[in-house]
Order: structure tokens, then sequence, then C-alpha cells
């Protein structure tokens, strides 16, 4: 993010200009699919059921770029939303502009610092502070496969290393379908990117090359052949895939059009709402050759300063609704993700989630829980965007080679 113009002389027009009403919540999110649409719902239920008036404040698109957009303009107008939809090394960034509440009371309240791992804990904080909540915890690094579509394509089980992908991938050609549906905007090239990285190189590798963006890594041969399955699975893909929302490729494997999709687990969100049955009509397994790792996306709103004594009042409600076991458990059973709160019970979850919890635990405990370059969760977001931009370069245009995507990326990797 650039820096606001003004935003610091801001801080006191957020001060004396909020004009939010009593009990009143605006909330900003881009949930508006149908899986996340539903679980932004149920808080919406929930703060309602407190007296609080909720204000819808949506703003479409998955990776929130344009949620952002809106957003700036409104905190350098002087007018934020109560809590929007921030992640990530973004949060530090806004907190660092001093337009972000203090949480510490809820927080102390809630006992947040004994409900949530460290890692996370760390995110939601500036300076020892809370200053955001954290909603779920998605696994990015999933594939996602209709089980009619491998059945009829003739493959057996969900391939485990890149080399058996392209196998089932061929087999699913053959038979006259897509294998990979995929869309169009950078977040979602960079989601496959990161699982291909991940699965050609592991952890160690992805911690240097795309979170501490090591110049060594970036120009290695191992980054080269990232590239090269990279371009591999692109030629999976069907020719209407730019443009096209993830949702959309969601459904095409829904409706037996596409055998796989790679996407965090909000895509099982969508399998869920149409009624789709996780084992029978639709498999989960971590992407090739990324079973020992976790890359992982955390949701969570960051809330701005108010001035009135009712708003900040909902403000608060909001922020402990939304690390509630009430909210925590439905909102998660409908989004695809699982709780982010420790200690959750997760007998009302599918395999899926029991599977995600599972690895978790282990990856937590391993080293191989890693942050998501695509969903905000590693990098700067300026080196993040330059970074995606080179990718997506090198995706959509096959007369980028691998050695100039390469130079692009190193280059893109020492933005400041």
């Amino acid at each position: 993010m650039r820096k606001l113009t003004g935003l610091a002389a801001a801080v006191a027009l957020v001060a004396a200009g909020a004009t939010a009403h009593a009990g009143e919540v605006e909330v900003l999110h881009w949930w508006t699919s149908g899986g996340e649409a539903k679980s932004v719902g149920e808080l919406k239920k929930i703060m309602q059921g407190k007296g609080h008036t909720w204000k819808d404040f949506a703003v479409a698109g998955g990776g929130g770029d344009n949620a952002m957009t809106v957003l700036k303009s409104r905190v350098v107008s002087g007018n934020p939303a109560a809590a929007a939809q921030i992640k990530g090394p973004a949060i530090q960034e806004w907190a660092a502009e001093g337009v972000l509440a203090n949480l510490d009371s809820v927080a102390a309240a809630e006992k947040w610092d004994s409900l949530l791992p460290k890692v996370v804990a760390d995110v939601m904080k500036y300076k020892g502070n809370y200053v955001a909540a954290p909603v779920n915890v998605h696994r990015v690094n999933w594939m996602w496969a209709n089980a009619a579509v491998l059945k009829k394509a003739g493959v057996a089980t969900m391939p485990k290393t890149w080399d058996e992908f392209f196998v089932a991938a061929d087999k699913v050609k053959k038979a006259g379908l897509i294998p990979v549906a995929h869309g169009g905007q950078n977040w979602q090239d960079f989601t496959t990117f990161e699982s291909v990285v991940l699965g050609v190189g592991g952890a160690k590798f992805y911690q240097d090359a795309l979170v501490k963006l090591d110049p060594k890594a970036l120009n290695s041969d191992t980054m080269k052949k990232s590239l090269e399955t990279f371009r591999k699975v692109k030629g999976y893909t069907d020719a209407a895939a730019p443009g096209r929302d993830w949702n959309l490729a969601t459904a095409m494997v829904m409706q037996e059009k596409a055998a796989f999709q790679f996407m965090g687990d909000w895509a099982k969100g969508e399998f869920l709402a149409a009624g789709k049955v996780p084992g029978k009509d639709f498999l989960c397994a971590a992407a090739p050759g990324t079973s020992t790792s976790y890359t992982f996306n955390v949701d969570s709103f960051a809330m701005f300063k108010l001035k009135d004594a009712a708003a900040q009042k909902a403000q608060g409600d909001l922020a402990a609704a939304i690390m509630g076991t009430e909210f925590q458990e439905v909102f998660n059973l409908n989004k695809g993700s699982i709780p982010v709160r420790l200690n959750m019970k997760m007998d009302k979850f599918d395999d899926c989630a029991k599977m995600s919890s599972k690895d978790f635990v282990a990856t937590a405990k391993s080293g191989g829980l890693l942050p998501s370059v695509a969903h905000g969760m590693a990098i700067r977001p300026a080196a993040e965007g330059a970074i995606k931009d080179a990718v997506s370069q090198f995706w959509n245009d096959d007369k980028v080679t691998v050695a100039a995507a390469q130079s692009r990326i190193a280059a893109a990797a020492a933005i400041q």
C-alpha cells in the first residue's frame, strides 16, 4: 500500500467527522459469492441480535483490490468504515498511519492471547496492541477435483506429485474435458504459482524465495524448474480463462466441465453451498508435492478509530463476536475454512476441514506452516503486487521466456 496522501493529517478528521449512528457498524468486505455471502450474513445476524444496526459495505472482487481502493478514499476523506477486511502486513501499514482503533480491552476480556496461535496473534497486533480481529484460517495449497470427471477420465487417485498430475491431466484432456479450471486475476495466477513453487522446491525454498525474497533463491535452478512447471500447468487450462472470477472456475469443476482447481478452501464453501458432498461429489488434497506444508491465509477485520461512543461499543461487540465460538463455528462451516480460535470442536466439520485443522497444527510444529504470498500474508504490498504482475505476465504471454520471467520476478522482489 502506498503511503496515503495526507493521511496522518486526516486522523483528526476521522475522530471529528465520523458519522456512524448509535449502535451502527459499517463493515467493508469483499465476500459477495455464495458461500462467502452466507458466511458474512451470519455475522450480521449476531450483531443484530445484540441490538446493533449492520451497514453492509460490500465491494466485489475476490482478491480485495477494489475494496482497498474504496477504503483508501474513505479514510483520506475522514469517513472510514467501522471495520474493514484487511490482513497480513497491510494491517501494520494501516496501523502505522494512526487510523486503527486499539482493541486491547476487548482482547483482554475475551482472552485472545490464549485463544490464538502466536503467529496469528502477532499479525493482528501493532507495537504489541491488537488492532484487528482474526476470523479464520484458510489453507491455500489445496487441489480440488470432481470425482465423476476423474472416474470418466480413468484417474484412480488424486495425484501426489507434479509428474503424476500431468499424467492425470493428459487423461482428462483425452476424455474431452478441461483438466484445470482457472480464472483471470493475478492473485489466482499466483495462488497456483506459489503451490507449484512449494511442490517443486519444498518449504525452505518457498520461505527463501517468496517470503524472504532472497535473490539467490529467486535466480536459482529450482525457481527455473518452478516456472517451467507453472507454464506446463497453463497448457491444461481453457482459452476462456482470462477475466474469469474464481468462483466461476469452481463452478466448472462442480458442473463436471473441468477436473481440477488450485484454490484455497473458500472454494469448498462454494461446493458446500451448492449441496455437494466432500469425498463423493468433490475431492480435496494438498497440491502436488505439498502434503507436508501448509500455506495459510487468515482473514481479519481491522477496526478504525471512531468518535461516537455508541459506535465504539458496537465496534467492540463486533470484535468480540468475530472471535466468539458461535460465529467461529458457523462462519467457518459456511466459508470452507477452519476456526482460528484454538480448541474449537471440529465434529461438525467435514473431512477436508478436519485434515486442514490437523495439518495446521502439525506444520506449525514442523516448520511447514507458511504465509501465502498470493493472499497478502507474507510480504510488503508493493513488492507483492509487482511480483504478482511479473508472474501473471509470464502466465498470460507465451512469448515471455522462463529466463525473462525469472529476471522480472527478482527485480520486482527488490521494490521497496
